[in-house]
């Protein structure tokens, strides 16, 4: 459905991940191998923490509708920000109209969202979902995709106090909502959540056939594998990043995200924990 990645690590240029590697985010808009669509030219969007401290913790956006690789914005962009904490999305729309409030990532406060994926049966289901949504959070929903309406849904679950707690529950909202409709297997997808120091990204769908999510092993491992790979240069030795697809074919540089999994990404360390494995 679409493409994102998460880097967490040292600030570096946006560009570099999104514009400039070899399986770049914008390549992956004009072909993605391993994606459920090959072509993700509905939009894009991105979702940065400022490097300077002093500027805070909430993250700024940048939406357009325009296909990533044509956008001469997101060149310019990228180039100028440095990030330490920065989301990508590319856009392949499955229903829900090209506009910009439909891009992700979605922001409230300190957190961003972004989901690869989808809420089957979403026609049947929006309206059940959006009545579990709080009221003080509902009147905040600006698009009409199923991904925003999911991140409001595990605001108002608890998403600030316990990410992977108040996840667990949305998407067990989500599929007793979609069996109640007559829908057999309501949630697809790898979903990003971030509060500006943590990244938590969720490999889960009801069918146990979920897209595709890898993330780097650790960069100073990564150079010694390949000292001469003039591509390496310039990272920190905490860089990492959290993809739907490889970025780059060097061998080992990315390791599959198992099925219903949680990757954790804090401190330049990764983690993995069981995510709605085997519960009903």
């Amino acid at each position: 459905m679409c493409r994102w990645l998460a880097y967490s690590g040292e600030p570096i240029q946006l560009s570099k991940l999104i514009l400039d590697t070899q399986n770049s985010l914008v390549a992956q808009s004009l072909n993605s191998p391993l994606g459920a669509e090959t072509v993700n030219g509905d939009g894009f969007g991105v979702g940065w923490y400022p490097a300077d401290a002093a500027k805070g913790r909430d993250p700024a956006l940048f939406h357009s509708i325009e296909p990533a690789w044509y956008d001469e914005n997101l060149r310019e962009i990228t180039h100028a920000i440095e990030s330490p904490l920065f989301f990508a999305h590319v856009r392949a729309a499955a229903g829900p109209p090209i506009q910009q409030t439909n891009c992700h990532p979605f922001r409230h406060e300190n957190w961003l969202f972004m989901h690869n994926g989808r809420i089957a049966g979403l026609n049947l289901v929006r309206r059940d979902l959006a009545l579990a949504v709080e009221p003080e959070f509902y009147p905040l929903i600006r698009g009409t995709t199923d991904s925003e309406l999911l991140f409001y849904l595990a605001l108002t679950l608890g998403l600030r106090d316990d990410p992977v707690a108040a996840m667990a529950v949305a998407i067990r909202r989500v599929e007793a909502v979609g069996h109640g409709h007559g829908v057999e297997f309501p949630m697809q997808g790898t979903v990003a959540v971030s509060d500006g120091a943590t990244v938590w990204a969720f490999r889960y769908s009801s069918e146990g056939r979920t897209r595709t999510l890898f993330h780097s092993i650790a960069m100073a491992t990564l150079q010694e594998m390949y000292p001469e790979e003039e591509r390496l240069r310039g990272y920190g030795r905490n860089a990492r990043v959290i993809v739907s697809e490889p970025l780059s074919d060097l061998p080992g540089a990315f390791v599959e995200v198992p099925e219903a999994t949680v990757a954790i990404l804090q401190h330049g360390r990764y983690r993995h924990e069981p995510f709605l494995a085997g519960e009903e």
